[in-house]
């Protein structure tokens, strides 16, 4: 509802304050789907039976991503009526709430509603228990390289392509709009192979092992056509594409009174360890006096080697039933 009130709210925003205007209402928008992702995926998880679940929250993942590829190629039909895109936003956004009056509400969520004594979504408590609070650490780390990978690689190409000399000019967006279209396929293939593996940890694996290569690849690039370069960055963008799996894992590591906060807050704070990431990225350069290329290269090396330790600690989640409580 916050993002659909904030975004007809910027397709209407004008005169002297609009800019500030502008920043509060996007800020808005993001506080109304912080919770999406994780909302979808918790109730998915606790509606279908455990066998299935990948395949529902599988879909969920790809689809929304795919919105990103959508948004892309509406910008671009429309030009430059960009109060329209809003008013799209958050047309779609309204008639999503309209469709989710008649979702029905998890029967595991409405057990532990009658249970007494039992904490609801308490953030705190992943923090006062030092095995919960490693396992909560080990979701994060996990999708370090999709952010990585999107946030860095993929958002500052024209400048990578540049640097490596790549034949003709490489416009960010459309980058982007490449990555996410690969990634949305990655979203697919990773949650359909998690259920002929009949596993979580072993897609991962595998993902990150292609992410790997990619990066490698990317880096590899030099004097390549503008198409090939494109070519790395969609590859890129499908080896990153285990978003539905990373979501999934967070939701089946906590009981049902702390698995909506996990899976909620595991996916955000995992796009802000961008900060963190970008923070390293700088730092080889001014202080450790590396490339901009070489820094790039050895950032990525660090988010997947953290992500591949993570997923390895963390515990088998496949077919696991997740109707208890944390204590």
């Amino acid at each position: 509802m916050l993002y659909s009130v904030a975004n007809i709210a910027n397709g209407l925003i004008g005169g002297d304050n609009a800019v500030m205007w502008y920043m509060i209402w996007r800020f808005v928008a993001g506080l109304g789907l912080a919770g999406e992702l994780g909302a979808g995926i918790t109730l998915v998880s606790e509606i279908l039976p455990k066998e299935k679940r990948g395949l529902g929250t599988m879909i969920v993942a790809s689809v929304g991503i795919s919105g990103a590829v959508v948004a892309y190629f509406v910008s671009e039909a429309l030009g430059e009526n960009w109060r329209v895109c809003y008013f799209i936003g958050g047309g779609l956004g309204l008639a999503l709430l309209v469709l989710r009056v008649s979702v029905v509400e998890s029967g595991m969520y409405k057990n532990v509603e009658h249970q007494s004594g039992v904490s609801r979504g308490n953030y705190f408590k992943f923090f006062t228990n030092k095995e919960r609070f490693l396992r909560y650490l080990k979701c994060i780390m996990i999708g370090l390289p999709t952010w990585y990978v999107v946030g860095i690689l993929v958002s500052f190409s024209d400048r990578f392509a540049e640097k490596m000399g790549v034949q003709g000019s490489i416009d960010p967006g459309k980058a982007i709009m490449i990555c996410y279209a690969c990634l949305t396929l990655g979203d697919f293939a990773s949650g359909y192979i998690s259920q002929l593996m009949k596993s979580r940890k072993k897609v991962l694996y595998i993902f990150y092992s292609l992410t790997l290569i990619s990066v490698l690849l990317y880096f590899s690039a030099a004097g390549t056509s503008a198409t090939g370069f494109y070519s790395i960055i969609g590859f890129m963008g499908f080896s990153v594409g285990f978003w539905a799996i990373f979501v999934t894992v967070s939701a089946e590591q906590f009981g049902t009174n702390m698995r909506a906060t996990a899976a909620t807050t595991v996916p955000n704070f995992a796009r802000g360890m961008l900060n963190v990431i970008s923070i390293m990225f700088l730092s080889m350069q001014s202080t450790f006096g590396m490339s901009y290329l070489r820094s790039g290269l050895v950032t990525g090396l660090i988010c997947i080697a953290i992500a591949f330790i993570a997923a390895i600690l963390i515990k088998e989640t496949f077919g696991k039933d997740l109707n208890y409580v944390e204590d």
